[in-house]
């Protein structure tokens, strides 16, 4: 049995939390300084938290392999399980020709390359973000931007920087819930009050997205897009968190936002439209599939010149996302998913056997094998039926199926790797020792919170994780500081959605999906300082929601 003991150096947590931080500093400094690899950085990064996990806190070795093992796990399942099957579904669309008809059709809602990044990575990407979570948009939405023009490090980043304000509320708002459960705090309280700083970020987000696709020219030219998508997500996803459902929030929001947005461009334009997205995507992933001469390639070929598509072959372009979102809809209600979920298998990891420093076993110490109500198994389960639909032959299927498995190889074993990291530094107690030290800090730790949270999903790439990690830790502070523990579970949670786009494991899906894999580090070194100043402006909304904003705290 190990014990975690979360000061082992002196019996002090800041000397203790010097090592602590040791592996995820040399994390950032592998991928942002020396431009490694992100598989490599983060295999050698898990060698460094093994080595802090034995050497400073005195864990058995046996029991840091297993933690690093049940993450590795982990990061596969649930986590890749769902990319594997996004990225099937959108490669069947492309090597049937669907995918062309799409970018046409995301074309014909507006030919300026800025607004269809606001229709696609904000808009369309939190309905993703809604239905699946865990890395599903950026996939789907990075592939698509691709498709659409952008450069392939140009379409990763600004897929990562436009999944995070829904991301609270994702996944049918697991992490919301999640942090009910480990809080003990109504979950009506948490998701208003969630609901009063993440719409802030919603409001911001379209003119990141706008200004990162064409930089203060775009800002002067489609401000009125990126202000009716991010104002009527933000007004929606208040409305409906506080005052309708937490779990329909983003669902209600992303679709507002979608339908405010092309009723703006039925009346306005961009003054100087941006450059076209019909012309065929250079550096898109491509799979190959058909002859030289069929039926996908002349639709290709017929959506990229202009000239005129049937209906039939419009209905199906959408058709993938149509059966995806149906299809994680139905599964994702409360009472299907109960009946679901009695098959899902759940067992403490052999060879694990951690108290933490208050006697009790960790949650992650036990795995759970959700088979049936995992996003992943569903977006297999559309996938099957997308080839249906879109009557691709058996053997295409599977092929593409391979293909996509050898597309997506290494950003698989960086996302293991990574999982393997933070399960590591969960289990041994140097996630904890970090948060308690951070803790210390009284009425201050207001501001601290939200960093806290983007700490958690930076290691873990969740925000339900962080959620789960440092959760009951935020309540404890509050009320150690007297502070109000809804608002400090809260800023957890809106805290770290903002290092979804920093997170190595969807930095690596967001190059994997895009053809990148191996070169994280360019995209990273775009979206981190858009991170911090993000995460440094939810800091500073809730130290004012501490203070003279207090009436925001439900």
């Amino acid at each position: 049995m190990y014990k975690q003991v979360l000061d082992p150096v002196s019996h002090s947590l800041g000397l203790t939390s010097i090592f602590a931080v040791l592996p995820l500093l040399v994390l950032f400094v592998l991928l942002g300084v020396m431009r490694m690899k992100a598989w490599l950085a983060s295999v050698i990064t898990l060698v460094v938290a093994i080595a802090v996990a034995v050497v400073v806190y005195s864990m058995p070795i046996g029991q840091a392999g297993d933690s690093a093992l049940e993450g590795a796990v982990f990061g596969f399942w649930p986590i890749m399980w769902i990319v594997i099957n996004a990225l099937w579904i959108f490669n069947m669309s492309d090597v049937t020709g669907y995918f062309a008809v799409l970018r046409r059709a995301f074309s014909s809602v507006s030919d300026d390359h800025r607004v269809q990044v606001v229709v696609i990575a904000f808009c369309f990407g939190a309905l993703l973000e809604a239905l699946a979570g865990f890395g599903t948009p950026v996939a789907i939405c990075g592939i698509m931007l691709v498709g659409l023009g952008l450069t392939p490090v140009q379409a990763a980043s600004v897929a990562l920087v436009a999944d995070t304000a829904p991301v609270a509320f994702g996944a049918i708002a697991i992490p919301i819930t999640t942090l009910a459960q480990v809080t003990g705090l109504p979950v009506g309280n948490l998701g208003a009050m969630v609901g009063r700083q993440t719409p802030f970020l919603a409001l911001l987000v379209p003119f990141v997205l706008v200004f990162m696709t064409d930089g203060r020219r775009g800002l002067r030219e489609a401000w009125p897009a990126a202000l009716t998508a991010g104002g009527v997500f933000a007004v929606v996803q208040f409305a409906v968190s506080n005052y309708v459902s937490v779990q329909l929030t983003d669902i209600l929001a992303s679709l507002a936002s979608a339908g405010a947005l092309v009723a703006l461009l039925r009346v306005w334009s961009p003054r100087a439209p941006g450059a076209p997205s019909a012309a065929p995507a250079r550096g898109r992933p491509a799979i190959a599939g058909g002859a030289a001469a069929d039926p996908a390639l002349e639709r290709r070929q017929l959506a990229e010149s202009g000239g005129p598509i049937s209906r039939r072959d419009m209905l199906l372009a959408f058709a993938p996302y149509m059966i995806i979102i149906v299809v994680l809809g139905i599964t994702s209600l409360h009472a299907v998913t109960v009946q679901l979920d009695k098959l899902t298998s759940e067992f403490t990891w052999p060879g694990l056997h951690v108290l933490n420093s208050k006697g009790k076993a960790p949650t992650s110490a036990t795995f759970k094998f959700n088979w049936l109500t995992a996003a992943g198994t569903w977006l297999l389960v559309s996938g099957v039926l997308t080839a249906i639909v879109l009557r691709v032959r058996p053997a295409l299927a599977l092929r593409t199926y391979v293909r996509t498995l050898d597309q997506i190889k290494w950003a698989l074993i960086t996302v293991c790797a990574v999982l393997a990291v933070a399960y590591v530094m969960n289990l041994s107690g140097q996630t904890v020792t970090l948060g308690t030290w951070a803790a210390g800090a009284g009425s201050f730790f207001a501001f601290l919170s939200p960093l806290i949270g983007w700490f958690g999903t930076a290691v873990t790439g969740s925000d339900t994780s962080t959620n789960s990690l440092f959760g009951g830790l935020q309540v404890a502070a509050a009320h150690k500081a007297g502070l109000s523990p809804t608002l400090l579970a809260g800023a957890n949670s809106s805290g770290g959605v903002l290092a979804k786009m920093v997170s190595p494991q969807n930095l690596a899906i967001g190059a994997a999906a895009v053809g990148l894999a191996g070169r994280e580090g360019d995209i990273f070194r775009r979206v981190i300082g858009w991170s911090v100043a993000l995460v440094l402006l939810m800091a500073v909304l809730v130290l004012l929601q501490s203070g003279p904003l207090s009436f925001m705290v439900p």
